[in-house]
């Protein structure tokens, strides 16, 4: 009786390591994307724009204005109440809206804590130095693009702010390149950004510009998220992102 036990034991545990062999892992936690705000501009390349970054403050419960080039509002803290030719929205924490060029807008900060957010630009050259937000709001420029965009040929393009998060402890990606152009924002977490085989780490609050050729890869090495913003531009009907290095062809 006792063989015949021990035998039936040893057969079940040979059917348990067979069936966990058999098992396939569960796969790495991918990369999430979230559009935050995006828009399709009807022409563009005839003449040169930049990359603009500037950071927002609106005391709360005051009121600003602005009018510029066509741009994207990011919340970073508080609430904003954003008036655009009649229509309002409020943004929160995390939500963005896009505002076209020449488009007057009111922002006005919520009651009870100030407002406080990004505001990503394509500038042409002229409008670079013109005020943005006006007083009381208190406005800090974070980056602007020390030469015009590269490799923009006349068309239609498409124009958004993406919300990026990597798992913790993910790989580099393959090699890439842009479409047209990137300008990240890193909210959280630290980046792995590889160039040219050089590895630089990327902290929050980084800001990092990807003109088209450039040759790059992303990774997350902390034990936390890395979560950032990319405001990208990309030729309509052309992927942003694309394996490798551009062909001749580009």
């Amino acid at each position: 009786m006792r063989a015949t036990t021990i035998g039936g034991f040893l057969v079940c545990a040979a059917a348990l390591v067979v069936s966990a062999a058999g098992q396939t892992p569960p796969p790495a936690p991918a990369a999430t994307r979230t559009v935050v705000a995006s828009t399709k501009l009807p022409t563009l390349g005839d003449t040169p724009v930049h990359f603009k970054a500037v950071s927002v403050t609106i005391p709360s419960g005051a009121s600003s204005g602005v009018s510029s080039s066509n741009g994207i509002l990011y919340q970073l803290s508080g609430s904003t109440v954003v008036s655009i030719g009649g229509e309002v929205k409020t943004l929160s924490p995390g939500e963005g809206l896009f505002v076209a060029s020449g488009n007057a807008a009111t922002l006005k900060a919520g009651d009870g804590a100030s407002s406080t957010f990004l505001h990503f630009l394509l500038a042409a050259p002229a409008d670079l130095d013109k005020p943005l937000e006006a007083p009381p709001a208190v406005v800090q420029e974070l980056y602007r693009t020390a030469a015009p965009l590269p490799a923009l040929k006349p068309g239609r393009y498409d124009l958004n702010l993406t919300r990026v998060s990597f798992p913790p402890e993910m790989a580099s990606n393959a090699p890439h390149h842009r479409s047209g152009a990137a300008l990240y924002y890193i909210i959280s977490g630290t980046g792995a950004n590889t160039v040219e085989g050089k590895l630089e780490t990327r902290a929050p609050g980084s800001l990092i510009y990807e003109p088209f050729a450039l040759v790059h890869q992303w990774g997350n090495p902390g034990a936390v998220p890395l979560t950032f913003l990319a405001f990208n531009i990309n030729p309509e009907g052309v992927a942003a992102v694309l394996p490798g290095a551009p062909t001749k062809s580009q």
